[in-house]
């Protein structure tokens, strides 16, 4: 059974950075794509970023440039480092496993404000 812990929110201000990280357990940690997604309450979850086990990664246009999404397999671990944050980016940020399709963890929020 798939667990995922997502950490490293938190409140800055516009310009700033942030690191999100992800622990995966009860997968094949390797052999999964992962992805972050984010939601604003009222709308819809969208994808922020994803990488594949091949480490081959994609990005949603409103991140490019500015997000980097890597991955630790030693450690079940991704990541989500976010530079220059933009108060729009403010949501709560959720880790995927695509292994486990119906399975969302809590997320952590992330607030851009001054």
């Amino acid at each position: 059974q798939v667990q995922l812990v997502e950490s490293g929110g938190g409140l800055v201000q516009p310009g700033e950075s942030l690191r999100l990280s992800c622990v995966s357990s009860g997968s094949d940690f390797t052999r999964t794509g992962m992805a972050w997604y984010r939601q604003v309450a009222g709308k819809q979850r969208e994808l922020v970023a994803s990488i594949m086990m091949t480490s081959r990664t994609k990005y949603a246009d409103f991140v490019k440039g500015r997000f980097t999404i890597s991955r630790d397999n030693a450690k079940n671990t991704i990541y989500l480092q976010m530079n220059n944050l933009k108060p729009e980016d403010t949501a709560v940020y959720y880790c995927k496993d695509y292994s486990a399709l119906d399975y969302w963890a809590q997320g952590t929020q992330v607030t851009v404000s001054s």
